[in-house]
């Protein structure tokens, strides 16, 4: 059954179509059933949605990416002549290649990134939750994490922190050139802010607070870490109090609007605030970068300060392509020796048949009297005969259609190599040989 893998990225859309496509994390299970549910040629599904990419994991029984193209138009309510140039697709090996190279960190923004391995992992585990994993997709999501925790530990790509995270903690440090005394506000208990809180503390800042729609998760990542707990209610109210704030939510709406930030810039007396909105759609209205006073970067604005950092991972990189190849290609082969599973059983299933005749009718002449060495003679006669009998008549087919390949094939199957061919046409040669010179003997005779 043919893999698809369809989608966009930060590297074929900008943010706002990319925002409008983005499908909500916490939907995204009833999401799935709803395209398994509205397209029967789509057997199975994964959906991978994250800031910087969109993708749309597919079995399906014929290859043609259109139908899932008009989905996610009518799905997001975005015109199809918008997506349609922006968008890829590859199927099979190709689609193997990409998601392996997606699941390794090789496409993401930040080269080598590692939170992408485990966003992939999310995404087959709730297509599994959904009910809409089956075999196909199931192989090749094994495949294809198995490949990104091989270039992790066989390669020196995760080697220096470059993420996301890591580059808005650097901007950060461009615009302050001392954090320690300065107080960050962070949106949002994700991965991604985790990061963020990593890389504020190597930087010797401890001021900091976690605001989150919910609190529980927002005080789990506050305990690790010994920070403040807001809640999103609270921030419009204590704004005023952070020079840095960095947003990564799932919300599907505003978190911080303009109104807010005007009102605590005039609490700040118009002391600058630095602000970075990682999400997807964007949790900061876009609207405040107008205000004075306010530095507000989006996630596409991180690009520059990431690929000055990536040149160290590069060479890594050319070691991982190679082994995302050999992963690709395992599946591959994997996939086919499944496939040909139900032929093998057929197969065998037909031989044994073969066999049980055979030797039934040969018991049975050994029961009656017969000359057992006679019957034995005949029972393998009979199995070589039956056996044989099928391939003949492909073999002979293909040589009436001149379908060499087919006759190509048959050698393979049954090692017949050049010398065991010409042996073959000897034998036939001198037993028709045989046969003509008895013929002429016993015509004389007569």
């Amino acid at each position: 059954m043919p893999i698809l893998a369809y989608g966009i990225s930060f590297r074929t859309a900008p943010i706002e179509l990319r925002e409008r496509i983005a499908l909500p994390a916490d939907d995204l299970e009833e999401i799935l059933k709803q395209l398994i549910g509205s397209m029967p040629s789509v057997r199975e599904s994964a959906i991978l949605s994250t800031c910087n990419r969109v993708e749309i994991y597919c079995a399906m029984e014929s290859p043609e990416h259109l139908p899932i193209q008009e989905w996610l138009s009518q799905h997001r309510s975005v015109p199809e002549h918008e997506i349609q140039p922006v968008a890829y697709f590859h199927w099979d090996q190709d689609a193997a290649v990409h998601m392996m190279r997606v699941a390794s960190g090789l496409d993401s923004q930040a080269l080598g990134e590692p939170q992408i391995m485990g966003q992939i992992k999310n995404a087959y585990q709730l297509a599994q939750q959904a009910g809409t994993l089956g075999p196909e997709l199931s192989l090749l999501s094994q495949f294809t994490l198995n490949t990104a925790k091989k270039v992790r530990t066989d390669t020196d790509i995760g080697k220096k922190p470059i993420s996301v995270a890591y580059a808005a903690v650097a901007l950060a440090r461009q615009i302050f050139s001392d954090l320690a005394n300065k107080k960050a506000l962070l949106i949002g208990a994700g991965e991604t802010i985790e990061l963020v809180v990593q890389h504020l503390k190597t930087q010797g800042m401890y001021q900091l607070s976690i605001a989150n729609r919910t609190r529980a998760n927002a005080e789990q990542l506050a305990n690790t870490y010994q920070t403040q707990v807001l809640t999103l209610d609270e921030i419009p109210d204590a704004l005023d109090q952070f020079d840095i704030v960095i947003s990564s939510t799932g919300s599907a709406n505003i978190v911080l609007d303009k109104q807010s930030i005007t009102a605590a810039i005039q609490k700040r007396k118009h002391k600058p605030i630095f602000m970075v909105d990682i999400a997807v759609p964007r949790d900061i209205d876009p609207t405040a970068s107008e205000l004075d006073d306010v530095f507000l970067y989006g996630i596409d604005d991180l690009t520059e300060i990431i690929e000055e950092n990536m040149s160290g991972r590069r060479l890594a990189a050319e070691a991982a392509e190679i082994l995302v190849q050999e992963g690709a290609e395992q599946f591959l082969q994997h996939r086919a020796i499944r496939d040909s599973k139900e032929t093998l059983m057929a197969f065998r299933s037909s031989a044994e048949a073969v066999q049980k005749e055979a030797l039934t009718q040969a018991l049975k002449q050994v029961e009656k009297g017969d000359d057992p060495v006679k019957v034995i003679k005949n029972l393998a006669r009979t199995l070589t005969n039956k056996l044989i009998h099928s391939p003949t008549l492909a073999i002979r087919k293909a040589s009436a259609n001149g379908e060499s390949d087919v006759i190509e094939t048959v050698r393979k199957l049954y090692g017949l190599t050049d010398d065991k061919v010409s042996t073959a046409n000897d034998i036939i040669s001198n037993n028709n040989n045989t046969s003509t010179s008895d013929s002429g003997k016993s015509t004389t005779t007569q």
